[in-house]
């Protein structure tokens, strides 16, 4: 029988391999969140905070997307996976750590070594944690305080402080360094802890959302552009307790709070896994 050509065209297209381009995509985008994070070094470096603030929270906003856009595309890779971590050590572990400490802490001394240090080698034991835990962790939550959120906190202080009109520098207003000693000393310490911290991924993208979250996203949108980095500041900060509330609440019902099966092999150990 003489075979169908069209079968033929089909199974050519069905095993027609994908385009090396388009991995480049995601990795594009891991990129740009290290150019941001070195671009807010620079501005660090040279007095202007601000500009510095606002390219972190432009580098997070790109983290959040390079790994959506490696799954909906199915450009997923392990070569990413470990240009991701090693984008978000430096933008959201080395990068805030040093321009909190050119911003407030350097005066202090060594003892303005402390947080920056804290900071710095939180957010390095939070990103190996987790690529560690990765396949038996509770989806549903963060092991710790993710490195872009305690970024946020850290920076949204900066931003918030050069922005008010009653700003005259961080070293004519000590309380104020004062609070960047504890704000990052928080942030750091916060990032290797075990409190659990609401991931939001339990959203399906292939679902259908009510039409109240858009409403909802609307009006927050609304809101954070009235004034940016009060709004950010507050939220970030709301989140970052929001892990310490779900320990305690947890703590007080006699619930598992680990996010984590302490021993995969061992049935009895099962952390939140039902």
């Amino acid at each position: 029988m003489t075979p169908d050509p069209t079968e033929d065209d089909e199974s050519s297209i069905a095993v027609r391999p994908r385009r090396k381009g388009i991995y480049a995509l995601p990795n594009a985008i891991t990129l740009a969140a290290l150019f941001s994070a070195f671009y807010a070094i620079i501005m660090a470096m040279n007095g202007r905070f601000e500009v510095a603030c606002v390219a972190i929270f432009a580098a997070a906003v790109l983290d959040s997307m390079d790994g959506r856009v490696a799954r909906m595309t199915n450009t997923q890779s392990a070569f990413g996976e470990q240009m991701d971590s090693l984008s978000d050590m430096v933008a959201f572990g080395a990068a805030p750590a040093l321009i909190v400490y050119m911003w407030a802490l350097k005066d202090m001394g060594k003892p303005g070594w402390i947080p920056a240090f804290v900071y710095i080698a939180g957010a390095a034991l939070r990103l190996a944690r987790f690529n560690v835990n990765i396949g038996v962790i509770d989806k549903r939550y963060f092991q710790g305080l993710p490195s872009p959120a305690a970024a946020a906190i850290v920076m949204g202080l900066i931003w918030c402080a050069v922005d008010a009109p009653w700003y005259d520098g961080v070293g004519n207003m000590p309380w104020l360094r004062w609070t960047a000693f504890g704000v990052t000393l928080f942030a750091g310490l916060s990032m290797v802890t075990n409190a659990p911290f609401y991931s939001f991924k339990v959203f399906d993208r292939r679902r259908s959302v009510p039409f109240i979250v858009l409403v909802a996203i609307m009006l927050g949108i609304g809101l954070i552009a009235l004034d940016p980095p009060t709004v950010l500041f507050a939220i970030f900060c709301v989140y970052g307790l929001s892990g310490y509330v779900i320990y305690g609440w947890r703590k007080s019902k006699g619930k598992p709070v680990s996010v984590i099966s302490t021993s995969t092999d061992e049935p009895d150990e099962r952390g939140l896994h039902q």
